[in-house]
């Protein structure tokens, strides 16, 4: 940080959570000494639960600009709400085109008929393939800059399904990297796999192989081809082996990785996540489960409350 002129949004819902809680500790005592603790103020945001918290409670006495976590809201759910859109809008990204996506995902869904609804069916797929024995999805991409993305998504169904002895492992694989170390496994391992596909269709940029006159690194089969042909060629072949190894394929396609597509696939995702966690007969809002290692961690750490 030495050198940068430094900022700070701190998010907790419940500011019991360690991880924060030490993270801004730390942050907070930095820029209290190098502005001082009133210009420090100004630059930091507390974004948590209005309900008393300690973390609203410290804003309030040393003034930080506070923005609410919604009470009804888990973290998984929250990327639309202020949780989210404040560190998306700061990254440059347009929130309003975000939230226009999700606003017009919701409506498609509440449109389309129940047998042919899209987010019905994709959350139904998986809950027949899991009675089939198809334990595990991966939401595999081709797009690097979906990483993140894959992230939020595997906290999203493995907090919200993975409960009560129940529930499909999800895990992610960016492509073609992870073809070179986990795809001997999904081609020919157990068949506990399933896999979902975010496919963009037009990924927004072009990078052209240059031409060479001999051919001494043996790829002039691929002169004068652009990288996006080469990656769509290769979630085509990809599709097409794990199809043949026996793995159940879903494919999504997003039309662009735009502001106001991600919205869409936003909403898509968590709508489906409910319908999910509903068919399974679990509750996909809660997350009783998270606290046990905390119990545990706050014992050993000397914590004299547990909550």
């Amino acid at each position: 940080l030495k050198g940068k002129s430094v900022y700070v949004n701190v998010i907790a819902k419940n500011f019991a959570t360690l991880e924060p809680g030490i993270s801004f500790r730390v942050i907070r005592h930095y820029m209290e000494e190098v502005y001082g603790q009133e210009e420090a103020a100004k630059r930091i945001i507390a974004t948590g639960s209005l309900n008393n918290s300690s973390l609203e409670q410290l804003g309030r006495e040393r003034g930080y600009t506070l923005f609410p976590f919604p009470l009804d809201v888990g973290g998984r759910y929250s990327v639309l709400s202020a949780v989210g859109l404040l560190p998306i809008a700061v990254s440059g990204i347009d929130i309003r085109e975000l939230l226009n996506g999700a606003r017009e995902m919701k409506k498609l869904i509440q449109r389309e008929a129940l047998e042919t609804n899209r987010a019905v069916s994709y959350a139904l797929y998986r809950n027949i393939l899991l009675e089939k024995g198809y334990v595990i999805e991966i939401l595999s991409y081709f797009e690097p800059m979906l990483d993140y993305f894959s992230k939020w998504w595997v906290q999203l169904f493995g907090e919200s399904e993975g409960k009560n002895g129940k529930g499909i492992f999800p895990t992610a694989c960016s492509f073609s990297e992870d073809l070179h170390s986990l795809g001997q496994y999904i081609q020919e391992g157990q068949r506990i796999l399933m896999e979902t596909f975010v496919n963009i269709e037009n990924p927004g940029a072009s990078c052209i192989i240059p031409h060479e006159e001999d051919d001494k690194d043996g790829f002039a089969y691929i002169d004068g081809k652009d990288f996006t042909y080469l990656n769509k060629t290769a979630y085509e072949a990809t599709v097409k082996a794990h199809v043949a190894g026996g793995v159940p394929c879903m494919v999504i396609n997003v039309p662009e990785l735009t502001p106001y597509y991600m919205g869409q696939l936003f909403y898509f995702f968590e709508y489906a996540c409910y319908i999910s966690g509903s068919v399974l007969g679990v509750d996909p809002f809660d997350q009783p489960g998270v606290e046990a290692y905390k119990i545990n961690m706050f014992q050993g750490l000397g914590k004299k409350e547990v909550f």
